[in-house]
């Protein structure tokens, strides 16, 4: 494998990028149905006064900012793995069928075992997850032509349709189980308490380390199979760690905030046009930029009809769109 830069590959547009992110949290922190001054909800993160507004902010925004960070960090970087490993530009992780797969489980959880608790919900929706990107993996590696990357996005698409029609059969037929799908399967960073924090970013954490580590031989394997081989590069396992870097990544924000769309095909793009077509500075762009999309969102979806929230999958549905193909007219987003 090729290794990182030696260097600091701290740019103007990566210091500019972390710095959008940090005042981003911070107003996810601050703005809501009741808003808070900035200094103030800096404030409640190191001393709580018994105040609404600190209560507000250490019960109830500081999970919901963590499990947005969590989530658009996933969902983003393993957008971004996806792209470099399909060499589509436009690949979301929803195309290996990985949400398909989290949500299926869920609702057999609760459908078919009675699953109540929201701690078990999540261990169930991260096995599906993972059972699904193992079960497309295997259908893709079958023949001697193995796991290409035209071979996993068909049998992601293929896969993750039976899956849906599974779990469309069983949430329509049971109300127990449409009711406690209805907010998560929308996806929404509402949460109150840390389970979903503690359980998440452990998996993000190792598949963030993952997707890091197997950038510099995408970048290789951007020149085609042959030529990649020819450089050294170990094709079957750099894609077995990019899938089960996915894998992790994907279940664990899935679980946590449900299937949100378009943050796993925009934020690599937004990164793309700050730093170019090295995977390794996209990756690290992509940890920043993705995150503070779906904060941002989070943040509108709160404001726009406050005091109620509008959950952020929505948001991301309908701001998320336009943005997007605004982004490929504008940067000509060509094949990787």
């Amino acid at each position: 494998m090729h290794s990182w830069p030696v260097r600091s590959s701290f740019s103007p547009a990566l210091i500019s990028v972390i710095g959008i992110f940090i005042l981003t949290c911070v107003l996810s922190l601050a703005l809501g149905a009741r808003s808070v001054p900035l200094g103030e909800a800096i404030t409640a993160l190191f001393h709580d006064d018994g105040s609404i507004d600190h209560s507000t902010i250490r019960s109830l925004r500081l999970p919901r900012t963590l499990v947005g960070i969590l989530a658009g960090l996933a969902l983003g970087l393993s957008g971004a793995l996806m792209q470099a490993l399909t060499r589509n530009p436009l690949a979301d992780t929803g195309v290996l069928g990985i949400n398909a797969g989290a949500a299926l489980a869920m609702v057999l959880g609760i459908g078919l075992l009675g699953v109540t608790s929201q701690m078990t919900l999540v261990w169930f929706s991260f096995a599906g997850a993972g059972l699904t990107t193992l079960a497309v993996y295997a259908a893709a590696s079958s023949g001697r032509i193995g796991a290409t990357p035209l071979r996993l996005v068909l049998a992601g698409v293929a896969i993750g349709a039976i899956l849906r029609g599974l779990t469309a059969s069983f949430v329509l037929t049971d109300p127990n189980v449409f009711d406690q799908m209805l907010s998560w399967d929308v996806g929404t960073l509402a949460v109150i308490g840390y389970e979903k924090v503690v359980v998440a970013a452990p998996f993000v954490l190792i598949g963030s380390i993952i997707g890091l580590l197997v950038a510099p031989s995408l970048n290789i394997m951007a020149l085609g199979d042959h030529t990649a081989q020819s450089l050294g590069a170990g094709l079957v396992r750099v894609r077995t760690m990019t899938i089960v870097a996915v894998m992790l990544l994907t279940g664990s924000a899935t679980a946590a905030a449900g299937p949100i769309g378009f943050l796993g095909l925009m934020a690599p793009q937004v990164a793309r046009a700050f730093c170019g077509a090295d995977q390794r500075r996209i990756f690290v762009h992509t940890l920043f930029i993705a995150p503070t999309i779906l904060l941002a969102a989070d943040i509108l979806g709160r404001l726009i009809m406050r005091p109620q929230d509008i959950d952020v999958g929505l948001v991301m549905a309908v701001v998320g769109a336009p943005i997007l193909i605004w982004i490929v007219r504008k940067r000509k987003v060509a094949a990787l």
